[in-house]
């Protein structure tokens, strides 16, 4: 399949959360009846939209995608600041399922996978532990558990001077730091938290998601970058073995599947055929 494979009907479902918020759900579907659904969910800070080659690439392979937006970013009537603050609980408690809801609604009887990029392979794995929605399995992109002794040691710092700056600011100012985008305080709190810990959870809510992964049984498939600082080998290792009763399946991203560019962190998102090649493939 090329990049230049024709177009997939898009179109956008507006949501509205239980708390008034507001954001669209991308919705790229294939020409035929789908063979599957994904709902994708973005990097930390990146707007749903810059996932259209990979949502048009998936949809040309028979997949309907929809794609997430994160609170605070995009089509997102909300901004972080001061006055506006939320954390993991809000994205995974209201958003994310909302966004998960419309996406079966929308393709109903096609088995339905939830996947990201990420800090949303992170969060999709935790939607994955506690939405009664049958899922067919899970995909995961440049993704790996944060804890910072799967890093450099500096990455530490950062799970301590980004609360810290998120605080003293309102929000963290991501878009002058150069990481993420400008996030609440909350979603950086709880990011920073599972950093240091290497534990994920999402204060004000009574879930025990340690517990929940290890339960959880879903097949996953892995893809790494193998430029990707990241989402190193390890911090994509550690994630999975919180899911120990997940049958897995890995695989390396390199130069040869980007046309010879870089395989890092961001720059397969401008050329992402062949990862949704492997993306379809895995799918039965």
């Amino acid at each position: 399949m090329s990049e230049a494979s024709p177009q997939a009907a898009r179109r956008a479902v507006s949501l509205r959360m239980a708390d008034g918020a507001q954001a669209d759900l991308l919705l790229f579907l294939p020409a035929g009846a789908p063979r599957a659904t994904l709902l994708w969910v973005p990097a930390l800070g990146v707007a749903a939209r810059h996932y259209e080659p990979l949502a048009q690439s998936l949809a040309a392979l028979g997949i309907a995608v929809g794609v997430h937006e994160w609170r605070g970013h995009g089509s997102s009537d909300q901004r972080a600041g001061r006055g506006n603050n939320w954390g993991y609980r809000a994205l995974l408690a209201d958003d994310l399922p909302h966004s998960l809801d419309a996406l079966a609604h929308a393709c109903p009887g096609a088995p339905l996978y939830v996947g990201g990029h990420s800090l949303g392979g992170q969060l999709g794995s935790l939607l994955a532990t506690i939405t009664p929605v049958p899922l067919a399995g899970l995909v995961l992109v440049a993704s790996g558990a944060p804890y910072w002794r799967r890093f450099h040691p500096w990455v530490g710092l950062a799970y301590i001077a980004a609360p810290t700056l998120a605080n003293l600011v309102g929000r963290l100012p991501g878009r002058r730091i150069g990481f993420g985008g400008n996030e609440a305080r909350g979603v950086i709190a709880d990011w920073s938290r599972s950093g240091r810990t290497g534990r994920y959870a999402a204060r004000g809510m009574p879930v025990d998601f340690e517990a929940a992964l290890r339960r959880q049984a879903r097949p996953v498939l892995a893809l790494r970058l193998r430029d990707d600082w990241l989402g190193p080998e390890a911090s994509l290792a550690y994630l999975l073995d919180k899911m120990p009763a997940a049958p897995r399946t890995v695989g390396v991203i390199g130069p040869d599947d980007l046309a010879g560019a870089k395989a890092d962190h961001f720059g397969w998102m401008k050329m992402p055929a062949r990862i949704a090649e492997r993306i379809a493939a895995w799918m039965p």
